[in-house]
């Protein structure tokens, strides 16, 4: 048992070592869609003025709610195409099966959120640098101290493993059998059209459990067994496809 195990454990190493260097391009991709978000995010995202004996004050908002959804999307793109025919031929070239394979992607996506929530706090931190430097009014924050930047990157990490995961799930099924490419885009739809038709209360009631969670710790295990649960599902759809399909 011990060498099986052993076996199991030095395929997944040389896997994921070697997803790593072959998804190099992901890790470029990030830096470009933040630097994107970052530009977007400086042109300020709302502002509010007042006046009262001769003064007149202006307040902007800034935000880096957008160098998170364009992290998230990132997230769930990559996810997709770590799973695409030609990557799962690669792992071929070494003895692998579905699960070595799998729990290697698994590892790759979560040391790519990992770096991508590391970055996405740095992120902010740089919108708030170019604006002190390159205005002469007074910038505050709502957040500062390690302990906030940990538990941003904490948080963030968990929803990036979140949204991996899905699309880990929607690129398995979608290799199995190609009927799901059009399947998934009419069940979205059609789960759409009905969250509408009950005034949105089954999407609201899925999202308010992730994102009203305010006790961290408890939102990790949600996140995480979630997260758990769509890559289990998607090693076991890709379990059922023939060797090299």
């Amino acid at each position: 048992m011990s060498l099986t195990k052993t076996s199991l454990a030095e395929i997944v190493k040389k896997q994921y070592f070697h997803k790593l260097r072959a998804n190099i391009d992901a890790f470029s991709a990030l830096v470009g869609i933040q630097v994107l978000a970052v530009l977007f995010s400086l042109l300020g995202v709302s502002s509010s003025g007042t006046s009262g004996n001769g003064l007149w004050i202006n307040v902007k908002y800034y935000s880096a709610d957008g160098v998170i959804i364009f992290t998230l999307f990132w997230a769930f793109v990559t996810a997709i195409t770590v799973n695409t025919k030609q990557n799962r031929y690669h792992d071929f070239t070494f003895v692998t099966s579905r699960v070595s394979s799998g729990i290697s992607n698994i590892l790759f996506l979560a040391t790519a959120g990992l770096l991508g929530s590391i970055t996405a706090l740095l992120a902010g931190n740089l919108i708030k640098a170019v604006l002190f430097l390159s205005t002469n009014q007074s910038v505050y924050s709502t957040r500062s101290g390690p302990e906030d930047a940990l538990t941003g990157i904490a948080v963030m990490f968990f929803y990036l493993l979140l949204v991996s995961s899905i699309g880990y799930f929607i690129s398995s099924l979608t290799a199995f059998s190609k009927v799901f490419i059009l399947l998934i885009p009419v069940l979205i739809v059609g789960m759409i059209m009905l969250g509408e038709a009950m005034n949105n209360q089954f999407f609201l009631n899925t999202l308010e459990y992730y994102v009203e969670e305010r006790n961290i710790l408890l939102f990790s295990v949600k996140a995480l067994i979630t997260a758990c649960a769509f890559y289990t599902a998607g090693i076991a759809v890709l379990q059922r496809m023939e060797v090299r399909n």
